[in-house]
C-alpha cells in the first residue's frame, strides 16, 4: 500500500478509532484509485470502471464515500462524483407472513433459537450483526430495554415488548445463558454464522408456507420501521431506534406500502362519494 494510504488508514484506526471492518473497507476502496493524489478526470475513471466491473450505483457511492474520506484528509479539491441510486421498494414481510412467524410453535432447542431470534429482529428493528453480537448482560429484563453495539461502536438503548421479555426470559432459562454469554450461539458457544441464519430463516419461511422477501435478514429490519410508521411512531424517533446517523437514512422508511397510499388516496380523492 503506498504510503499516504497508509498515514491515512493509521490515522483512522488510531486517532479515530475505527472499527477492523471499516479499516478493511478503506483499503478495499483506495485499491481503486491509481495514485494518491488522482486528478477529477481519473476520478471518473474510476467510477467508469466500476460500473464496467458490474458495481451497482449504490455499491459505487459506498468506495465513493471512502474515497472522498480519504481525499478530503489529503487535502485534495478533488472528489469522486455521486451516482444517482434507484429508488426501490424495500423487501417487507407482509402481516400475514409475520403474523404466521410469531404464532409458530417451535419444539428442539434449535427451533427455540430461531424463534426467539426472529421475535427479537422484528420486535427491535436491529441489524442481525447487532443480534448475533449480543451478550445476554446487555438485555436489562426488568426494565424491558437492551443495549445494542452499533456501527462504529456506538451503543444504543431500544425497548422491547412483554412478549419479547416473556420469549427471551424463557429462552435464557430453558438454555441456561450466563451473564457473559452470547444470547444467540452456537454449540462450541460462539457467534453464529450469517450465511447459516439466512439460510435457516428461508427454510423455516417455505415450512411456513411462504417464500421469504429479498435481502431476508434485513427484510425484518425494514419491516419494522415500516410497521413503526404506520402506526403512529415518529421518524425521529425511529432514527433513534434504528441507530441511523443521520435523518436522512431513516427517511427512506417513510415510503409506505401501496396499499398504505391507496387508503390516503380514497379519503382524499375528490371523485369518491362522500
Amino acid at each position: 500500500m503506498l504510503p499516504r494510504f497508509e498515514q491515512f488508514i493509521r490515522e483512522r484506526q488510531y486517532l479515530q478509532n475505527v472499527t477492523p471492518a471499516t479499516l478493511k473497507w478503506y483499503e478495499y476502496s483506495l485499491k481503486w484509485l491509481p495514485g494518491e493524489a488522482p486528478s477529477q478526470d481519473e476520478l471518473k475513471e474510476v467510477v467508469l470502471r466500476m460500473r464496467e466491473r458490474g458495481l451497482k450505483a449504490s455499491g459505487c457511492n459506498c468506495i465513493s464515500r471512502a474515497v472522498n474520506a480519504y481525499l478530503k484528509w489529503s487535502g485534495s479539491p478533488c472528489k469522486v462524483p455521486k451516482l444517482k441510486e434507484p429508488s426501490l421498494v424495500l423487501p417487507t414481510f407482509t402481516p400475514a407472513q409475520v403474523a404466521r412467524l410469531v404464532s409458530w410453535k417451535p419444539k428442539s432447542k434449535y427451533q427455540k433459537r430461531l424463534h426467539v431470534l426472529v421475535l427479537f429482529l422484528l420486535d427491535t428493528g436491529c441489524r442481525i450483526s447487532e443480534a448475533l453480537n449480543l451478550h445476554v448482560r446487555e438485555i436489562d429484563l426488568d426494565n424491558m430495554l437492551v443495549t445494542l453495539d452499533g456501527k462504529g461502536r456506538k451503543q444504543r438503548i431500544v425497548p422491547i415488548s412483554f412478549e419479547l421479555k416473556r420469549a427471551v426470559f424463557r429462552y435464557i432459562r430453558e438454555t441456561n445463558r450466563q451473564p457473559d454469554s452470547l444470547l444467540f450461539a452456537n454449540r462450541t458457544e460462539t457467534r453464529l454464522l450469517l450465511r447459516n441464519i439466512s439460510r435457516n430463516v428461508k427454510r423455516h419461511c417455505k415450512r411456513l408456507g411462504f417464500d421469504a422477501p429479498k435481502r431476508t435478514l434485513h427484510a425484518f429490519r425494514h419491516t419494522f420501521a415500516i410497521n413503526y410508521l404506520r402506526r403512529g411512531g415518529s421518524v425521529f424517533h425511529l432514527q433513534k431506534v434504528l441507530g441511523h446517523s443521520s435523518l436522512e437514512m431513516t427517511r427512506r422508511y417513510a415510503n409506505l406500502m401501496t396499499e398504505d397510499l391507496q387508503a390516503v388516496h380514497e379519503r382524499v380523492s375528490l371523485l369518491c362519494v362522500r
